[in-house]
Formats: structure tokens, sequence, C-alpha cells
């Protein structure tokens, strides 16, 4: 569809914040999805955040059933989805009740006056409908019948009444690509793709989608369009692509494969939010990925253990109930000492707890969830694009010292989307890695044999030979095994030398030092987050040092080991403060290793910080 020129006014603004809201049922998602595409590919930067529910389907109408998506979009670089909508589009009065009140006065308010009906209010405990009562005085209300209009629109398509309300979510997109001059070419050749064994159904969807766009044109309800002009400062040059956490994860992965030159294995069973990386890996055979969805979790995680023991670079995914059940075999693979890719996208618990709902809580059981002295390497990514260079960094650690490695994302990042540059292939990191192929050890009687827990003297990794390799056969089990010959040992001597060269081994890994972000060097407030808080802490130190208020900022990636020199980072500060989306669990770290004071600030509603309230809560502790 070509862009007409309008002849209403054009307002030019800096940034914008979108909440599509509606039944689960209503496509919110897809909506969201496609309006972030479009947003992409013109330039903006950008963050998003999904929130659906838990329920496969929700009674409709209901406010456990209501499913949004919100965009946040700028001409300058931004760090998270917003703390607040500028506009809200609320497909029911369940989504209104939902959502109203994270939405500021003065905002827009586009509502589809179909579906308030009186049932459809009472449902949701409004005594009278909001459109009526005047609770939305404050607001910019539009109130647009999004049904009627969309049946109308597909009058002449030989469907029903019905199936042409289903594509309300379209007319709104359209009158959205229209409000902010959103490029709509992607989205129209994207209905024709997904449609294209359904021609009509694809028509149908068009049709909607324009008719969104020229309502917005032609009614008198909607005065004034916006622009929000692309981010071109905010981007190095290169080839930007828009990406979610999962798939930027899913991608890390293979391209630690190819640079590894080692097939991939994943082992895994379906878990909300973890189930994406293995839709994604399935469809790469390709590049020599085999994907195996267990019957459990116990299975997945064993399977792809036996093929780390095979020469595969090996993962597993999950999210914290899965953590659990794979706890024993994580533990065989410190013992085996194999390389393995524990990912674990982490979600509200405890037990089921929140599915669909964000959380950081994991942290202590990938530390120590296991039986007896277990240490496994703990990797965190900070932003949806970051996922991929994490999961590079995690194959990295593997590989390099034989260790399985917990790769904490969580439903944040896993479902938030951000644009992200496509590396040049020379910009990844070698890492290849030798198999044993020849004895390594020579006895006393002169001969040689292998031994498969002789080690690298700098990594303390122990050699890594594929079964079947002549003359290199060992044996391998959870019993303690011999240093060196990795024959069974009982031997209480030999026990406390393992579990301590394990423990040296993860201790003496390579990560690259810590990083204080201090630049008026008079910072008398150090703020330390790990994952995903790194967005709402970065905005909300920006927004301090905006006002002139000098604040000092350390993010960490790497949680076991930690950074050199972190501990003497965090004694130069006399405040520290760690905002975690747990209840305190690094600041119990921190504390612990470095006897440091550091002052937790936590959160566990599912959702993750906003800026501006952990602006007023740094404030308080620099006034404090």
């Amino acid at each position: 569809m070509a862009v007409a020129a309008t002849s209403k006014e054009v307002r030019r603004l800096g940034r914008v914040i979108i909440r599509f809201a509606g039944d689960s049922g209503d496509g919110m998602q897809l909506t969201g999805d496609l309006f972030t595409s479009e947003t992409a590919s013109f330039g903006n930067d950008l963050s998003t955040l999904p929130n659906f529910p838990a329920e496969i389907r929700a009674p409709a109408g209901t406010l456990p059933g209501v499913s949004s998506f919100q965009l946040h979009f700028a001409d300058n670089d931004i760090l998270t989805p917003g703390d607040a909508p500028n506009v809200l589009v609320a497909m029911n009065p369940a989504a209104l009740k939902a959502n109203i009140a994270d939405v500021p006065r003065g905002a827009e308010v586009i509502v589809n006056t179909d579906e308030f009906t009186k049932r459809a209010v009472q449902k949701v405990g409004y005594a009278r409908s909001p459109l009526e009562d005047g609770s939305l005085d404050g607001y910019r209300v539009h109130p647009v019948p999004l049904t009627t209009l969309t049946v109308e629109a597909l009058k002449g398509f030989g469907i029903s009444r019905r199936d042409a309300g289903r594509s309300k979510n379209m007319f709104a997109l359209g009158l959205l690509s229209w409000m902010y001059h959103r490029p709509t070419e992607g989205t129209e050749s994207f209905l024709r793709t997904k449609f294209a064994k359904k021609q009509d159904i694809a028509a149908a969807n068009i049709a909607a989608f324009r008719a969104g766009w020229n309502f917005g044109e032609t009614t008198e309800d909607f005065a004034v369009s916006y622009e929000v002009a692309p981010a071109a400062a905010a981007f190095p040059n290169g080839t930007y692509r828009n990406i979610s956490g999962n798939l930027a994860l899913s991608y890390g992965l293979l391209a630690a494969s190819q640079q590894a030159d080692l097939p991939l294995y994943l082992g895994s069973y379906p878990i909300t939010p973890a189930s994406d990386i293995l839709h994604e890996l399935s469809k790469h055979k390709n590049f020599g990925v085999r994907t195996f969805q267990a019957e459990d979790e116990i299975a997945g995680i064993g399977a792809a253990l036996g093929a780390a023991f095979g020469g595969s670079l090996a993962v597993t995914t999950t999210s914290g109930p899965g953590v659990a059940l794979k706890s024993e075999t994580i533990g065989l693979a410190v013992s085996l000492e194999l390389p393995l890719l524990v990912v674990d996208i982490q979600r509200g618990g405890p037990s089921t707890g929140l599915p669909t709902k964000t959380e950081q809580a994991d942290l202590l059981q990938a530390m120590y969830g296991r039986n007896g002295e277990a240490p496994v390497p703990v990797v965190a990514p900070k932003t949806p694009a970051d996922c991929f260079d994490a999961a590079l960094e995690a194959a990295r650690i593997a590989l390099t010292y034989r260790t399985p490695v917990f790769l904490l994302s969580d439903g944040y990042l896993a479902n938030g989307s951000e644009p992200w540059r496509i590396p040049d292939a020379d910009e990844l990191p070698d890492l290849r890695t030798q198999f044993a192929h020849r004895p390594n050890h020579t006895l006393d009687d002169g001969s040689e044999v292998f031994w498969p827990y002789k080690r690298d003297p700098e990594t303390l990794a122990r050699s890594w030979a594929v079964p079947g390799t002549p003359g290199l056969e060992h044996r391998i089990g959870g019993i303690e095994k011999q240093d060196g010959t990795g024959n069974i040992s009982y031997d209480p001597a030999n026990h406390d030398l393992m579990v301590r060269t394990r423990h040296a081994k993860v201790d003496g890994i390579e990560v690259p030092d810590v990083e204080v972000d201090d630049p008026s060097g008079e910072a008398e407030l150090l703020v330390l987050g790990w994952g995903s808080t790194y967005g709402p802490i970065t905005a909300a130190v920006r927004r301090l040092r905006d006002a002139g208020l000098p604040v000092a900022q350390v993010h960490l990636r790497h949680l076991n080991p930690l950074p050199r020199h972190l501990g003497e980072a965090l004694k130069r500060y006399p405040s520290v403060v760690v905002p975690e989306m747990n209840l305190g669990q690094l600041a119990t770290i921190v504390r612990a290793k470095y006897l440091v004071d550091a002052r937790s600030y936590t959160q566990v509603n599912g959702m993750p910080f906003k800026a501006e309230q952990l602006a007023t809560v740094l404030k308080e502790a620099l006034d404090g």
C-alpha cells in the first residue's frame, strides 16, 4: 500500500510508548510484533514487553484472559519498554480495566466500543460503562467501533461476520500505523505469506489493515498524526534486524556450533518461556543441528549429556522447575567434566508459579542447587540482543574448561525484542577444541596409556576423548574417580583432591575484569546489577546523572566466577544498592563473599522494574 501524504497536522515526537491490549484470542501479540517489525525497518530504536496469560485460553472477556504488548520506540538510544504508555489500545472492558492504572492522565486511549456491552462491562466488575461514567475524563479517549468498521470493510469478501470480526486487530494496526507514520509494505507482505494457502483470508486481513489506515486519515476524531524520526545516531554502522532474546540465543548457539566445528545437539522438554529455542533450532538441520524433544526434563538433559560424551556441543533448555529435575544430571556433568550448556529462561516461582511472567530468582539454584560440592559457571545476558553473545561466551567456557555452564536468561529478555546488529563472521570467536587422539600418559614400565582425567595445567580441563577412538577406551560414571586414571576411588584424600580441583577449575576461569561506569569519579553510590535489570538500572542512572547526581554502575555478566577486583570496586563506594527481581540473591552472595554492606532493592511481581521507580529509590539512597 502506498502511503499517501496526510492533510492533517503532523507533530514530531522523540519517543512513544504504545500498549495493545485485548483478549488472548484478539491477536495482540501478532499486532505488536507487526508494528514492531515496521518500526525496526524504519530505523527507530525500540524495546518491547509482551505480556500474556498463562492459560492457553482463559474465558473471553475476563481479567485473567487479558493479553498485552507494549512497544517503546524513539529517535534516540533507549533501554526499556517504557514505564507508562502514551497510547493504550483496549479491545474490550477487561483490557481497559487491567491496564488503565498504568496510563498517565492526558494519554490517548483508543477503545473498541463494540465490546462495551452491559454484560461485558459487568463481567469485569464495572457498575457502569467507563465510557459513560466520567472515569476516563482525564484521558484523550477515542471511541472507535473497531468490530463494526472491520465487518463493514470486509462485506465483499464472502466471509462470515464472526470471521470478519477477527480481523479487527489488523484494523487497529492500520489505524496506529497511520497515526505514527509506520511503513506498511512489510505487514502486507507478512499477511500474504502467512495466509499463502488461504488467499481469501490474506486479502481480508490486508483489506482490514488498509481500512484502519484510511479511517485514521479520514475521521475527524484523529486530528493529529505523529512522526518519530529514525535513531540514526543510536546505531553504529552495520546491518540490523529486530530480534527477541530467545531467537538471539538460538542464533548464538548456532554460531557457537559453527565456530567450534561441532554438531549442535539440543535435548529438551517444552516449558514456558524456553520452548521457542527448541522450536527455532528444529528449523536448522541444514547446520547439522539435532533437536530431541524428550518425554521429560530428566530425559532431555540425559540425552544432551550423552551427546556431549559423544563429541557434540550439547545444550538443554528449560526454566526453573525443569532445573530442579535436571539437578542430579547437572551434578553428573560436573563429575564427568564434560561441556554442557544448561539454558534456564527464568520465570516466576516457586513450583509452577507464574509461567508467563519474569523473575530472576534462579541464581542461587544455579549456583548451589545440587548435592555435594558441584560448582558450575554462570553467565547472564543483559538485553535481548546480548543473548547472542552470552550464548557464545557460555559455549567458550564449557568447551575450554570441560564443564557444564548455566546460561541465565529470563522471560523479559526471552520475549522482549530490540534492534540487533548482525555481526560479520570474522568477529566471532574461534571456539575450536581438540579431541584426544593418542595416549597421554607414560607408565613406569614405559607403556603409553590414556588417562581421561589428566589435565591441562593452565585450565585444569581434562582430555575429551570421543567414544570409539582406538586405544582411548575409558570408564565414566557418577561415582568418584581417581585423579588421572578415572578409575573408581573411595579414597578420602583422592576425593578431597578431586573436589578441590573441580572447584579450582571453575574459580580459575578467565572472565573479563570488572568494569565500573563512573564518569565523574566522584560517585558515592554504586548500583550493582546482573542480567535483565540492565535496561531499567541504566535508564535510572542516566536520569540521575542528567539531574547532576553522580552515580556509579557495575553490571555483571559472569556470576560464577565473579570478575577479578569486584570486591575492591565495591569497597570504594560508601553505598552499594543491588536491584534484583528476586528477594536479594546477588546481594546475599556479594555480602558473604566481600563483606560489603550491599543493600537490596527487590521486586517479585512478575514484571520488570520501571526506570522512574529505580531512579526514585537510588535518589533516596543518595539522600540517606
